[in-house]
Formats: structure tokens, sequence, C-alpha cells
């Protein structure tokens, strides 16, 4: 036993000079190695940063959300778009009262202005909205209050402001209580949101206005119909449930028969979660295709350089084991320096990419998430891409003839 670790002990020293002799040589041959495992780490770490973005930004969007919204028409036969709605704030009290598993549920009419408060203005999205429009987005008010049921049924000229809006408009704060004119109509500010933050879309979400749905479409936009309805399943066990009571309640009011092709369509919060993983999975297979690629290409740099060495050393080979070295002991020798090539570059890769994913999280601003499975995988790989492409150079080591050996010139 104690006679094996010596030998082994031994190996190891002579592997490890081995590699000092040819510093330069051993450290190109490692970067292949270090590329690879740091471009692993790095890929998945965007991957899941982006995908953890993805889903923060799918739950802003509410709580069991569901969202219906004009679909296309059939007209002579054709199936078409044509970008008008059929949707009216009736098929939202309709939903409401008549769906067992809806919650809540508020109509949205959308137009874009030019608001002004003093002298500054700020361009911006308004947005006609009911009383549950919180509730259903989970969206709470910063300051003041959010409009009431008696504001929307008296179609009052009362703005709640976005956090984007309000610092733009309002620098110095207190905007509850200002007066700020839409498209020339005055609108008395009662609230202001809590900062939300972007869409999936990178779009800012606090840059908005929201106001009683039938003030917009009464003293601003001039639409009898309605952009779209968002809707809050009582729970998420109820979202499939609530889509199918809707889809029935739109059709008998829409007058669409069994079999028709529906004017509306409706997205749940399951489904883009579904659709975004689906992408988002996509992505991070092909980064880890590219990633897989410079790890293979690093253990064929290990494996090219490992058998130049044994050419270089065959008169070294000959000697060892013309004084009683087995070719097992010469196999260990130069398997050992093939995987100490391929874990020394694996661990700086690792360090490597973990900087390189900090880096880019603080320069970019990307959303980055360094794993631990991902650092071990990386590793791992490392390791066994030594043991894969150092098996052959070292055994073809161990197979060399002594005497032919001792002959090499």
């Amino acid at each position: 036993m104690k006679n094996s670790v010596q030998r082994l002990g031994n190996i190891a020293i002579v592997g490890l000079k081995a590699i000092s002799r040819n510093k330069l040589r051993s450290f190109l041959t490692m970067l292949g190695m270090v590329i690879g495992v740091g471009c692993v780490i790095v890929v998945v770490a965007i991957g899941n940063g982006a995908s953890a973005s993805i889903q923060s930004t799918i739950n802003s969007l509410g709580t069991n959300f569901i969202m219906v919204f004009p679909g296309a028409t059939t007209a002579s036969g054709a199936r078409l778009f044509t970008g008008n709605s059929n949707l009216t704030p009736d098929d939202g009290e309709a939903i409401k009262s008549e769906a067992p598993d809806v919650a809540y549920v508020s109509p949205q009419v959308r137009t874009a202005a030019q608001v002004i408060a003093g002298e500054l203005n700020w361009g911006t999205s308004v947005n006609g909205v009911g009383t549950d429009y919180p509730l259903i987005r989970v969206w709470n008010v910063a300051q003041g209050d959010f409009f009431t049921d008696a504001d929307v049924k008296a179609a009052a000229k009362v703005a709640v402001l976005g956090a984007t809006v309000a610092e733009n408009l309002f620098p110095n704060g207190n905007a509850v209580g200002q007066i700020i004119r839409i498209k020339n109509v005055p609108f008395k500010i009662v609230g202001v949101l809590e900062r939300k933050g972007g869409n999936m879309m990178g779009q800012d979400q606090d840059d908005t206005i929201l106001a009683p749905y039938t003030t917009i479409m009464k003293r601003l936009s001039g639409k009898t119909k309605i952009d779209m309805l968002y809707v809050s399943a009582r729970s998420a066990d109820a979202v499939q449930q609530a889509q199918t009571e809707i889809d029935s309640i739109l059709r008998q009011r829409h007058r669409i028969g069994p079999g028709q092709d529906a004017d509306f369509q409706m997205r749940s919060q399951e489904e883009i979660a579904a659709a975004s993983a689906s992408q988002m999975n996509t992505l991070k297979m092909l980064l880890l295709i590219v990633a897989a690629v410079s790890l293979l290409v690093g253990g064929i740099g290990i494996m090219n350089i490992m058998l130049v060495s044994v050419t270089e050393r065959t008169r070294e080979i000959g000697i060892r084991m013309a004084i009683g070295a087995k070719g097992r002991h010469v196999l260990i020798q130069f398997l050992f320096e093939a995987i100490t090539i391929s874990i020394v570059g694996g661990l700086i890769g690792v360090l490597l990419g973990i900087g390189s994913s900090k880096l880019v999280a603080a320069k970019a601003g990307w959303p980055i998430v360094v794993s631990v499975e991902s650092i071990v995988l990386a590793f791992g790989v490392a390791a066994f891409i030594g043991v894969f492409f150092g098996f052959y150079p070292a055994r073809k080591a161990a197979r060399l003839d002594p005497i032919e050996a001792l002959r090499y010139e």
C-alpha cells in the first residue's frame, strides 16, 4: 500500500514537472478549456437571468391573469383581422356577473397623448380602465387613491399616474391634487401608482396614465368599443374553467354558433409563460451548443498536445520502462497530465465565467443568475474531457516497446 502511494506521488511529480517544462504550450492547451468552461457558465447565467426576468415580468401582469382581445372575423369566406373590436363594456359586465370562476374584470381603451402639466410636457400612453384593474394587475397606489366606481359612471376627469410620468411632470413630487391636460382636456390627479418596472418587450410599464374607461371613450378617443378585457380568475386552478365560461358567454352575446370562428381571442398568464419558456429554452440550447463546441475544441487541443508530448518523450518513456516501470504506470502518468491540464483550465474557466457574468451584469445591465449547477456541470465536463481526450495518447505511450523507444532519436 505504501509503495503504491509513493509510486502515485512520484507519477504526479513527474507529470507536474513535464507540464511546467513547457509553460506556454501548457497554457495554450488549457486556453480551450478556459474559454469553453467560461462560455458554459456565462451562457447559462444569461439564460437563467433572462428566464427569471421574464417570469418576474409575467408575474407583474397580475394574478391568474386572462386577456381577452379582438380576433379575426370571417367575411365572404375569408378569415381576416380588420383591427376593429367587437368587445364592449357590457361584455365585461356580463363576464363578471355570469362567470362563477371569474373574480375581477376591467375593460381597457388605449390612446396616446402629449400630456401637459404647467410648463412641462410628456408623451405617454393613456389607458382607460375600470376599478378592478389594480386588483387584476396587483398594482397598488403609492400616493393618493385610485378612482372609484362613481368616477367611472360619471365619466369623471380624474387620472392616476404611473411613476415615470409623475417623475417627469412633477419632478418635485406632490402630483396628487394637481391638474394635467390630456388632448386639451383637464384631468385632476387622484393618485400615483407604485413602480412596476419593464415588461417582456422592455417597455416601461410605469410610463402610463390610468383614467376611467368611460372618460377616455367619451372625451378623448370617441370609441364605442373597447380594445381589450382584463380578467382575473378566482384561483390558479380556475383559469382554464374561467376561459371556458368566458368563451361561452361571449359566443352567446356575439351570436357565434358552435363550430363557428370566434371574433375574439384569449391568452392566459400560463400560456404566456409557457410560450416564453419555450423560446428561452431554445435560445439556451443554441448557446449551450456553442459552448459545447468550445469545450470540444479544447479537448481536441489537449489530445493533440499530449500526442506531441508522447512523441517528444519516447526515449524518456523507454528508459523508465527499461528500469522497471509498467505500462500502466506510463498510462497513469500521461492521463494525470491530461486531467491536470483540464482541471486547472476548468478552474480558471469557472473564475473567468463568474467574473464575466458579473461584468455583463454591471456594464450591460442584463439580469444574470450564476447557478451552482452550471459551475458543477462545466467543471465536471472539463474533467471528463481530460479523461476522454487524454486516454488515447496515454494508452499509446503505455504500449510503446521499450527497446524501440530507447532507439528513438
